[in-house]
C-alpha cells in the first residue's frame, strides 16, 4: 500500500497509469490496489480525468 502512497501524484491517477507507475503486469491488480486504498487518508475511487495522461478512466 505505500508503494501506491508514494507513487500518486496530487492529482487523480487512472489505472493504466498507476499499473506503469507501480511496475505491475495486470490492469486487474492496479484495480484491486486502487479499490483497497479507497476510503482511506482521502483517497477515493472515481471516474476523472487521469492528471498524467489526461485520459478520462478509473
Amino acid at each position: 500500500m505505500e508503494k501506491i502512497v508514494a507513487c500518486l501524484s496530487p492529482g487523480p491517477v487512472c489505472d493504466t497509469c498507476l499499473t506503469t507507475k507501480l511496475g505491475i503486469s495486470l490492469l486487474e491488480h492496479a484495480d484491486h490496489a486502487a479499490r483497497e486504498l479507497a476510503g482511506t487518508n482521502g483517497y477515493e475511487r472515481r471516474k476523472d480525468a487521469c492528471c498524467l495522461c489526461d485520459e478520462t478512466a478509473w
